[in-house]
């Protein structure tokens, strides 16, 4: 089964519009994990706008399933991942003034930098994950670079998945069968909904994690927070 790994930066947002601890992230990551998620994703931005680097030290001592921290490896990011020591980190190439993450890695342009973040990371005893585009080339750089994990970024699948899924999901069937060729782990996310992510968690072949927070955290607006995790839950079996 594809294991869920519940991104909460949504939840910080919420509380850094007015300030003080409402909603408490520290106890909705608990909640999450007692509803069934299987990991907690936090994706920090050198402004703060959402996940505070102390979030992360915090969530740290209470997460007690995965703990997963993405990010764009500049020095900042990397020194409190050392800190941290999550069980895995995933790198992904934000833009500064980026709202979301808009592109994968391009891991053969960024071969000998993303060759020493690894290290980094892996000597630390940290499993390490690269944001890529559903590109055999950029796979087969992620292997290259020594990673143990890619992210498949889903953006483009998410968006065609009404008018054509078939078509939709081609190009990452494509990237995962390269991936398990490589012997690289699965992991994906980025706009997968309850809408989309059963098609695509069983199209493709070993997916082993699905991140996912700006859908899942609208969608409990409606259908509340444990009836969708365990929605997706049953969506990933």
């Amino acid at each position: 089964m594809t294991k869920l790994s519940v991104n909460v930066n949504k939840i910080a947002t919420l509380r850094n519009a007015r300030g003080g601890n409402v909603p408490d992230l520290l106890k909705v990551s608990k909640d999450l994990e007692s509803f069934g998620a299987q990991g907690i994703t936090i994706h920090p931005r050198p402004d703060e706008r959402h996940i505070r680097y102390q979030d992360a030290r915090d969530l740290k001592k209470t997460v007690t399933t995965e703990f997963n921290i993405e990010g764009n490896p500049v020095p900042k990011f990397i020194e409190l991942v050392l800190e941290v020591k999550p069980e895995q980190v995933t790198l992904v190439p934000d833009a500064v003034d980026a709202i979301t993450s808009n592109a994968g890695w391009d891991t053969v342009k960024n071969k000998a930098f993303l060759t020493d973040v690894i290290k980094t990371f892996k000597d630390a005893g940290i499993r390490t994950s690269i944001f890529v585009d559903p590109d055999p080339k950029m796979i087969e750089g992620a292997k290259a670079v020594s990673t143990d994990r890619i992210e498949l970024y889903t953006e483009s699948y998410a968006t065609d998945y009404d008018n054509n899924k078939e078509e939709a999901i081609k190009p990452f069937i494509e990237a995962a069968i390269r991936a398990n060729e490589l012997d690289l782990g699965i992991n994906a996310g980025h706009d997968l909904s309850l809408n989309n992510i059963q098609y695509f968690a069983k199209n493709i072949p070993n997916l082993l994690e699905v991140s996912i927070g700006h859908a899942l955290i609208s969608e409990a607006l409606y259908l509340g927070l444990d009836n969708v995790v365990n929605m997706y839950l049953h969506r990933l079996k």
